[in-house]
């Protein structure tokens, strides 16, 4: 199978966005692996796939799928690239859009600056919404990882985020940690393992260690999550820019149902044609 790809990033977190309406695809896992790999393939944190909504009211449906061949629910900075994309491909003329993913329906929105808007919803607190193991809901939860005790808080930005807060975001356990907490029992559909390190009200500094693909330079949903968390527990201001090792984004939220706004860049790198290797089918 030989299709039509673009690469994108968004801060540092990249992407091969695949426009899935004009040329039938049907990747496997291993394609989806072939596909990421830095060495053999392409390249990326993740394949995103542009498609038909499912309703008319609607303007697209995307899919996220993982480095390790894993589809998740919802993605920030893929969200912005998305945006980014059926705009340059002449795909909608609209500058504002309604957008399904498996996590929920999105707003982004193309700002004259060239950066990206995205409404990411309403985060969500239900132990039974994120999925997380717990009896009741709490601001802060008690985990095992390992030895360790570790305080998180447990969220849904659309997919699940456990995020904790560290004095110094350079030498936080993100590489031991990480994938202790991604693959934590109490989290039945694994998670985001989130380390934030809090500069002042209104800056913070984020590494995230995603589900499917290892520490990422950036995590939009992730982005959000910590920012959401801080807010909660009254250590952040309503609108906060994130710091990651890949660029910066502005996190906004009021609180409450009020949905959390994240703002970023989108950049295209390059346009090319791929041809899967027939091991992979």
């Amino acid at each position: 199978m030989q299709f039509q790809f673009t690469k994108m990033q968004g801060s540092g977190n990249d992407f091969i966005v695949i426009n899935a309406i004009d040329q039938p695809i049907n990747l496997s896992v291993q394609d989806c692996q072939w596909l990421a790999d830095r060495h053999f393939g392409v390249g990326c944190d993740q394949i995103l796939l542009v498609e038909k909504p499912h309703h008319s009211d609607h303007d697209f449906r995307y899919r996220i799928l993982n480095a390790d061949g894993s589809e998740v629910e919802n993605c920030g900075n893929g969200a912005r690239c998305f945006a980014r994309f059926v705009v340059d491909q002449q795909l909608t003329t609209k500058h504002q859009l309604l957008v399904e993913t498996a996590g929920g329906v999105i707003s982004p929105q193309l700002l004259a600056d060239g950066r990206v808007c995205v409404n990411m919803g309403v985060p969500q607190f239900n132990p039974v919404a994120i999925p997380f193991v717990a009896s009741q809901e709490q601001l802060l939860y008690s985990l095992q990882v390992g030895e360790l005790d570790r305080e998180i808080a447990a969220l849904s930005m659309g997919n699940p985020h456990a995020v904790q807060i560290v004095s110094d975001i350079n030498n936080a356990p993100v590489a031991s940690e990480g994938p202790l907490i991604e693959h934590h029992e109490r989290f039945p559909q694994r998670v985001n393992a989130g380390f934030m390190q809090i500069l002042d009200r209104g800056h913070i500094q984020l590494r995230v260690y995603e589900r499917g693909a290892g520490e990422t330079l950036a995590c939009g949903t992730g982005a959000c999550a910590a920012v959401v968390s801080g807010i909660r527990q009254h250590l952040l201001d309503q609108r906060v820019t994130v710091f990651t090792r890949g660029g910066e984004l502005t996190i906004e939220w009021a609180g409450g149902i009020s949905p959390v706004l994240m703002t970023g860049d989108a950049i295209t790198v390059f346009e090319g044609s791929v041809m899967l290797p027939k091991h992979t089918r």
